[in-house]
């Protein structure tokens, strides 16, 4: 039997381009509970593909997947299970797969923006860019282009962001995204320069050395104590590339990204500091605690208290 079905937990209806209004925590939402139109599918499918969300849903990875395949096998042109094994893929850190299925779910929904987005994820933590992909995508769709710049801007990432804007004829969408760029980038500027006076003020010998792990630590706590976010995200990331084994690096980009509500991205890299920590119990704390910020942020109330009964008073 066959049947027509519509899934819209959460439809959000106009994505408000005009305002640009809506903040990082609704983006993660809107990305978990887009809309997906299945249409004349089997009741098996269905099953299935109701049974991998779920099975998404409580982390059970292995199997979520083994189900959206079986989806592929079912119907291999349903666009909303490519970009479903996309997400699944980016979670267990396969990132090649995941590449390769949100590349398939954009091609074919090129103005959903939601697919775009987890694509860009996906090639920022292949440390690789769009330009790396463009062949393979329609990266000349006017709508593709402004989505692309939108999520840019929602990353925080101006610069980009303004390249891609460059290539697009001037009118309204282009004028109010570029306002909201320059008011960003002005912002950004602001916060390095409070960052580069700081650090200048405070620094002696014994952390003036630039490009160790002293240093970078300084540096960070320093930011910390400034609340300036934006750029602890950029100097989290930089000391990450160059000393991916120190926990402690992990949590100031964990704390970063829960600030800018970046909850998915949060929970990823503070979970994986976990393979690093020893007897920090004081650092370890502090990581729980963005865990469960991080997995509240993402409603997820069980995960959440998990990490939070993992804390240890007194220290």
């Amino acid at each position: 039997m066959k049947r027509k079905i519509y899934i819209t937990p959460l439809l959000f209806g106009l994505f408000l381009v005009s305002s640009l209004s809506y903040s990082q925590e609704q983006n993660t939402a809107e990305e978990d509970n887009a809309s997906v139109y299945l249409e004349d599918y089997s009741d098996e499918f269905q099953e299935k593909f109701f049974e991998a969300l779920k099975q998404k849903g409580i982390e059970n990875y292995d199997k979520a997947i083994h189900l959206f395949l079986d989806c592929k096998k079912l119907d291999p042109e349903t666009k909303a299970v490519d970009h479903e094994l996309a997400k699944v893929y980016r979670e267990t850190k396969q990132l090649d797969l995941a590449q390769d299925y949100a590349i398939n779910a954009v091609n074919s929904d090129p103005e959903n923006i939601w697919y775009l987005q987890n694509l860009v994820t996906i090639l920022n933590l292949k440390q690789s860019g769009i330009s790396e992909v463009a062949s393979r995508i329609p990266s000349e769709d006017i709508n593709l282009k402004q989505n692309l710049a939108l999520v840019y801007y929602q990353m925080e990432n101006y610069q980009s962001a303004i390249q891609v804007l460059n290539t697009l004829k001037n009118s309204a969408f282009t004028e109010n995204l570029n306002s909201k760029l320059k008011m960003g980038l002005k912002e950004q500027e602001e916060n390095t320069e409070t960052f580069s006076f700081s650090t200048t003020v405070n620094s002696d010998s014994t952390t003036n050395e630039t490009g160790t792990i002293d240093h970078y630590r300084y540096n960070i706590e320093n930011i910390i104590r400034a609340k300036n976010f934006l750029i602890l995200d950029t100097v989290a990331k930089e000391a990450l590339e160059n000393y991916p084994a120190q926990p402690y690096f992990y949590y100031a980009r964990g704390l970063a990204l829960n600030t800018k509500k970046r909850y998915r991205e949060a929970a990823s890299i503070l979970e994986e500091s976990l393979d690093y920590m020893l007897d920090d119990i004081s650092l370890a704390n502090k990581i729980y605690k963005e865990l469960s910020t991080a997995y509240t942020g993402l409603n997820n109330s069980v995960k959440a208290n998990i990490y939070l009964r993992k804390i240890r008073p007194g220290f």
